[in-house]
C-alpha cells in the first residue's frame, strides 16, 4: 500500500495533472482491474490524512492551500524564495519575497502563512509570508574564510544558495583568508543582519586536495573511524579465521576461478568459474566473498555496518563499510589465498537460457586477479603471458555473457548511455584533465553475471516466501511515459504511441552513437522512479526482473549483508522453518530499507559534488577556453548543456545567446528568438567558451562561442551589454 500512496501522490504532484476519477486516475498510474480494490484503499488512507481530496466533480485533487503551509525554504540570490511544502498540495510550492522571508536560510524547515496574489490562467496564485522556522537546515557550515572591506566572512558551499556569514573572532580560531573552515551559527539571520558564526575547524587551504576532501565529508556527515569495539571484532575475526577449515562447504580450490576489477580496487568480492559439459550447456559459478560469516546479526559490526548503508567512493579515497582488515583483507577474494565464498551456480543453453540453479557454501582459491583493461586485451588477442586455462575461460565467459544479454535485452532489459567520467591527478592531487571511463565488454560480462545471481538469489527467497530485502525499481506510470512521448517527438524521433518498455529499448537503441543519446538517456532517467531498497515485492523495471535482490557486493553494500544470512539459512536447511533469527519482520526491512537507499543517495551525491568541485577548480583557471558540448535541458532561465569530455553540466544564460529576446517554448522543446526566429534545441550540439565559475555554488557558466544573433534592428550592442550587465555580474 505505501507504494501505491507514493505513486498517486506523484501523480497528483505533476504539473500538467488534470483532476480525473478515482478509475481513471488508477489508469493513468498503471493500475490494472485486479489491484484496483489496493488502490481504492490507498486513495481511502490518503484521504482519511488529509493528502488528498475528492472535489464536487468527484475527481481526485491534491488539497487546498490552507491557512498554514509547513515546507523546506529554498532560497535565491535575488533575495525571494520559495516553500517546497512537506505535504504536496494543488498549488505547488509558495512563493516567498525578500520582505516576508522572516531569515530564513536555504533548507531551514518553515511554517508560512499564505495570501493571495490574484489570478493567472484561471488558477489562484499565492505568496507566503515566513511566521516560523521550524527546524533549522543545519548549524553548522563549510565555506572558504575570505575577507572585503575590513570583514571576515564565509560563503557556505552546495547547491542552492546561503548568504554570506559573518566571522567576528578570526584570531582567536588562527584561520587565515582562503582557508577552508567549519563554521558553527552562532546568530541566525534577521530581516536586517546577517547571520554571524564561530570557526570551530580548519580543514586547509581551499583548492587543495584534502581540503575539499575533508569539506565534503564534513558536509554530508560521511563516517571514518571505526569505534574500537568495531575494530576490536574485526582484528578477532580476522585473526580467528581458519583457511583449512572446510567443514560444510564445498571445496573448490581446483577449480578456475579469477576475478575482475577495475586497477585500483582493493576488496574483491566476486569471482567467477565457468565450464561445459557434454550436452554444450554451461555451468557459471558466481563466488561471492562470505562476510556473514565474520559478522554475527547484531553484533557491534552489524549495526555499525548497518549504520553506514554502504562504502563511499570519493576520487582517489574510499570510505570502507566494514574495517580494512576484513575488506580488504580476509573477506577479499584475494588471489592464491583460500576464501570462504557463497556460491550460486547458474546452468545455461547454449543460447543462454536458464535450466537450473544452485546454491552452496564454499572455499575458493582465486587463480588470476585481473582487470578490465588486460580482459579486454586479452580477447582482442593479446594473451602471451597469461595460463592457457584462464584465457580458455576469459572467451568462453563472453560468449555467454553475450547470449545473455541478448536474451536480456530480448525481455525488455534497458542500458542508459550515460557513461562515468574519471578524473586525472597531478603530483599534488590537482586535477589536471578528465575523459569518460572505460566502457569495454568486459565490464558487461561480469555486470550480465552479477545480475543473473542477484535475480537467482531473490527467486530463491520467494520460492520459500520470506520477507527479504529487495532491489525494487517500480515501473514509470503513464503520465510519465506520454510526457516521454511527447518529449522525444518533438527532438523528431518517431515512437509508438504507447511508450512500453520494449518501446523505451528501442528508443535507446535508435540514438545511440548520435547527438540525441545523452540528451535522451538522461531523460528517460529523470522519467524513471529511483531503484531503492525495500521488502516490497515490486520487481525491477530496468532490468527486466520479476525478483531481483543485492547479493553479489556484501563487502560493500549491508542490503546484500542481509541477503546473504537467508541464503545461509537456505544452504543449512532452515528457510523453510518458522521463528529463524535470519528473518527480518516486514516492518524492520522497510525502515531498514529507507535508511539504507538514503546512505546510498548521500554517497552517491557526496561523490558526484566532489567530483564536481574539482573539475570547477581546474575550469576556473581555463576561463575563456572552448567547449564542446550537447543541449541537455531547457528552462526559462537557461539553457543547460552537458561536456560529455569532462562529465559536467553548465547554464547558457538567455542573455549570452545573442541581441534577442529569447523564450522557452516548452510544446517545441526549443528556447527561440523572439526577432531572429534563431532556436536552440534539446540534443544539439554546441560549441562553446567557459564565461564564468562559481565553486561556492557549484555552478559552470558558459556562453556560444559565436553569439546566435550578433544585430537587432532598433537594440545597440551598448544598449544590449548594459541590459545584460546585470545577470552577469550576479553569477561572478
Amino acid at each position: 500500500m505505501e507504494l501505491l500512496k507514493k505513486q498517486i501522490l506523484t501523480a497528483l504532484s505533476r504539473r500538467d495533472y488534470t483532476p480525473v476519477s478515482p478509475r481513471k486516475l488508477s489508469q493513468l498510474i498503471g493500475i490494472g482491474p485486479e489491484e484496483y480494490p489496493k488502490f481504492q484503499d490507498a486513495l481511502k488512507d490518503l484521504q482519511s490524512r488529509s493528502q488528498v481530496a475528492i472535489d464536487r466533480r468527484s475527481s481526485v485533487t491534491l488539497p487546498a492551500m490552507g491557512n498554514r503551509v509547513i515546507g523546506t525554504f529554498r532560497a535565491n540570490a535575488r533575495g525571494f524564495g520559495f516553500i517546497v511544502p512537506l505535504e504536496p498540495n494543488a498549488y505547488g510550492d509558495l512563493f516567498v519575497g525578500p520582505e516576508d522571508t522572516g531569515g530564513a536560510m536555504n533548507n531551514d524547515v518553515v511554517v508560512a502563512r499564505p495570501v493571495k496574489r490574484g489570478m493567472r490562467e484561471g488558477q489562484t496564485r499565492y505568496s507566503g509570508t515566513v511566521l516560523e522556522i521550524v527546524e533549522r537546515g543545519s548549524e553548522k557550515f563549510v565555506g572558504t574564510l575570505q575577507r572585503e572591506k575590513g570583514l571576515w566572512f564565509v560563503i557556505p558551499e552546495g547547491k542552492g544558495f546561503y548568504r554570506s556569514i559573518i566571522i567576528d573572532d578570526v584570531t582567536a580560531s588562527g584561520a587565515q583568508a582562503n582557508d577552508k573552515v567549519v563554521v558553527d551559527i552562532v546568530a541566525f539571520p534577521t530581516e536586517h543582519m546577517p547571520a554571524r558564526g564561530a570557526i570551530v575547524q580548519i580543514l586547509g587551504k581551499s583548492g587543495q586536495y584534502d581540503a575539499e576532501i575533508r569539506s565534503i565529508m564534513e558536509r554530508y556527515a560521511l563516517p571514518e573511524k571505526f569505534p574500537e569495539n568495531c575494530s576490536t571484532q574485526a582484528r578477532n575475526a580476522s585473526q580467528s579465521f581458519n583457511p583449512q577449515d572446510v567443514s560444510g562447504r564445498h571445496d573448490l580450490g581446483k577449480e578456475v576461478i579469477i576475478t575482475i576489477d577495475p586497477p585500483d580496487a582493493r576488496d574483491f568480492d566476486d569471482a567467477i568459474s565457468l565450464t561445459r559439459d557434454r550436452s554444450g550447456n554451461w555451468n557459471l559459478g558466481v563466488h561471492i566473498a562470505d562476510v556473514s560469516h565474520f559478522i554475527p546479526q547484531n553484533s557491534p559490526l552489524d549495526q555499525e555496518a548497518r549504520r553506514r548503508g554502504n562504502s563511499v567512493y570519493l576520487p582517489m579515497k574510499v570510505i570502507p563499510m566494514l574495517p580494512e582488515v576484513l575488506s580488504n583483507g580476509v573477506c577479499s577474494l584475494q588471489p592464491n589465498q583460500p576464501r570462504y565464498a557463497k556460491s550460486v551456480y547458474i546452468t545455461y543453453d547454449p543460447e543462454g537460457n536458464i535450466l537450473g540453479r544452485d546454491y552452496d557454501n564454499s572455499v575458493i582459491v582465486s587463480k588470476q586477479r585481473l582487470t578490465y583493461l588486460e580482459v579486454n586485451s586479452i580477447l582482442q588477442g593479446h594473451a602471451q603471458g597469461y595460463p592457457g586455462e584462464v584465457v580458455a575461460l576469459l572467451k568462453d565467459m563472453e560468449t555467454l555473457a553475450r547470449a545473455i544479454e541478448k536474451r536480456r535485452e530480448k525481455h525488455g532489459m534497458l542500458h542508459l548511455d550515460l557513461p562515468e567520467i574519471e578524473l586525472e591527478f597531478d603530483k599534488e592531487g590537482r586535477v589536471v584533465d578528465a575523459h569518460p571511463a572505460d566502457t569495454s565488454y568486459p565490464h558487461t560480462i561480469i555486470e550480465m553475471f552479477m545480475v543473473e545471481a542477484n535475480e537467482a538469489v531473490a527467486s530463491l527467497m520467494d520460492r520459500f516466501g520470506v520477507p527479504f530485502m529487495r532491489r525494487i525499481h517500480p515501473d514509470p506510470d503513464a503520465i510519465t511515459t506520454k510526457n516521454l512521448g511527447r518529449f522525444v517527438r518533438v527532438c523528431g524521433l518517431k515512437v509508438p504511441r504507447q511508450l512500453d518498455r520494449a518501446a523505451i529499448r528501442d528508443l535507446l537503441n535508435a540514438v545511440k552513437d548520435t547527438p540525441l543519446s545523452y540528451a535522451v538517456s538522461l531523460y528517460v532517467l529523470r522519467s524513471m522512479q529511483k531503484a531503492e531498497y525495500s521488502p516490497l515485492h515490486v520487481g525491477h523495471f530496468a532490468l527486466a526482473s520479476t525478483h531481483y535482490c543485492h547479493f553479489t557486493s556484501p563487502i560493500r553494500r549491508y542490503a546484500d549483508l542481509l541477503v546473504h544470512r537467508l541464503f545461509d539459512a537456505h544452504v543449512k536447511g532452515r528457510l523453510n522453518k518458522i521463528g529463524l533469527e535470519e528473518v527480518l519482520p516486514e516492518l524492520d526491512l522497510i525502515e531498514i530499507g529507507k535508511h539504507i537507499s538514503f546512505t546510498e543517495v548521500q554517497a552517491a551525491d557526496a561523490e558526484k559534488e566532489l567530483k564536481e568541485t574539482l573539475l570547477l577548480q581546474m575550469l576556473s583557471e581555463r576561463i575563456g577556453e572552448e567547449l564542446n558540448v550537447v543541449v541537455s535541458g531547457l528552462t526559462n532561465f537557461g539553457i543547460f548543456v552537458q561536456c560529455t569530455k569532462f562529465g559536467i553540466e553548465g547554464l547558457i544564460e538567455p542573455g549570452d545567446l545573442g541581441i534577442d529576446e529569447w523564450k522557452f517554448d516548452e510544446k517545441a522543446q526549443a528556447v527561440v528568438g523572439k526577432w531572429s526566429g534563431e532556436s536552440v534545441h534539446i540534443g544539439q550540439p554546441l560549441k562553446v567558451r567557459i564565461a564564468a565559475v562559481n565553486i561556492p555554488a557549484r555552478q559552470l557558466f558558459l556562453a556560444p562561442a559565436e553569439p546566435l544573433v550578433k544585430d537587432r534592428p532598433g537594440l545597440s550592442r551598448r544598449k544590449y551589454k548594459r541590459e545584460h550587465h546585470a545577470h552577469k555580474k550576479r553569477r561572478r
